[in-house]
């Protein structure tokens, strides 16, 4: 069987169709419909059917599919065993992050793998839904996530890597009442205009939590990704957020002010997912090791 082959039938069970896996893969349509037919071929059972307009794995497909991630795990151990015996194993990594993620960590991750040597990182900002981003493995060698505090885990599909916890703060304006206190508490919030994320990003959990402590669901008058337009509106007056403590511009001057919440496990947990094969490539180990050292470096100067 053509590992190739195998690839794209994991990227189809993983992005839901063969439209979708031939994006991930860089192939036509046409060619993921080929070399999933050649499989069939090969293997002499159905591997997908049809589903509405698209396709989905059958229960053969499925099986082929776990069986193709160790086949992959396999290839990658064999690289690796070579790897072992060349001095400094080099090659590109590709690696994404959510945009505050890649502010606080890919500057510093650029300067320490540049003094490795070998090692070519290629970076990209995805800010995504929580839900979308193990599906990034298939198009990143890391892929720096976030999860609320006590959220689920992300699966047992790829391999995690722990980097540290960012606080959460209410960010108000520096004129409010609220910026002459230390910090605040859930009561504190009630009937305030809100600027918040999109359903489905992790800091959107936060809220949810405020209302089962206040029983008054936040008021939520804008809704933004971006934490540095949301910097903006709220220290223009324009409603209160939640924004991550170590990348907000809050010092002075900066027209806001950022204040720990009180009785609210108020953070978010960052952290590398990687697909097991991937995982296995000395590059990619390498340039993690200096993402774990970078992390540890940050929160020992923020603590």
């Amino acid at each position: 069987m053509d590992p190739s082959a195998l690839s794209t039938l994991r990227a189809v069970r993983a992005h839901g169709g063969v439209t979708a896996a031939a994006a991930v893969r860089h192939l036509t349509p046409s060619a993921v419909s080929q070399q999933l037919a050649t499989l069939q071929r090969e293997v002499g059972v159905a591997l997908t059917e049809r589903a509405g307009r698209g396709v989905r794995l059958t229960p053969a497909g499925h099986a082929l599919a776990d069986a193709a991630l160790d086949v992959a795990v396999a290839l990658e151990r064999a690289r690796a065993a070579c790897d072992a015996f060349v001095a400094s194993p080099g090659g590109t990594v590709t690696v994404s992050a959510f945009s505050s993620g890649a502010e606080l960590l890919l500057p510093g991750l650029l300067g320490r793998v540049a003094a490795l040597g070998g090692v070519t990182v290629e970076c990209a900002d995805e800010d995504v839904a929580q839900d979308r981003f193990v599906a990034l493995t298939d198009r990143f060698d890391l892929v720096v996530a976030h999860r609320p505090d006590g959220g689920v885990g992300w699966g047992a599909d790829v391999v995690v890597e722990p980097l540290l916890r960012e606080p959460l703060d209410v960010a108000v304006p520096s004129d409010h009442p609220l910026a002459a206190g230390g910090s605040v508490a859930p009561g504190d919030l009630v009937d305030l205009p809100w600027i918040a994320v999109r359903e489905g990003f992790p800091v959107a959990r936060v809220l949810d939590e405020l209302t089962v402590r206040t029983g008054v669901e936040p008021r939520v008058v804008h809704r933004i990704n971006d934490f540095h337009v949301v910097e903006a509106l709220v220290a223009a007056g324009h409603g209160v957020s939640l924004l991550p403590r170590f990348t907000t511009r809050a010092g002075p001057g900066s027209g806001l002010r950022l204040l720990p919440l009180r009785d609210v496990r108020a953070g978010r947990l960052v952290e590398v997912l990687l697909r097991p094969d991937r995982a296995r490539r000395v590059a990619v180990q390498r340039v993690l090791t200096e993402l774990r050292a970078l992390a540890a470096d940050v929160a020992a100067s923020t603590s």
